[in-house]
């Protein structure tokens, strides 16, 4: 296996049921979540992710 290589297929992902910290929505997460941490749904999580940059268009 080379460098940055990753066999996403090897286990099944779990997902575990959460409620949205920010706008309360019922949402899939795949971790466990703990308590006293916030949990985002997807459209939440992208308002607090840092701005990354795409690299599949960087060439």
């Amino acid at each position: 296996m080379a460098f940055g290589d990753r066999n996403y297929n090897s286990r099944p992902r779990e997902f575990h049921k959460a409620i949205c910290s920010d706008c309360g929505k019922e949402c899939e997460v795949p971790f466990k979540p703990t308590n006293g941490k916030p949990v985002y749904c997807r459209d939440c999580f992208k308002k607090y992710e840092p701005d990354r940059v795409d690299r599949r268009k960087s060439f």
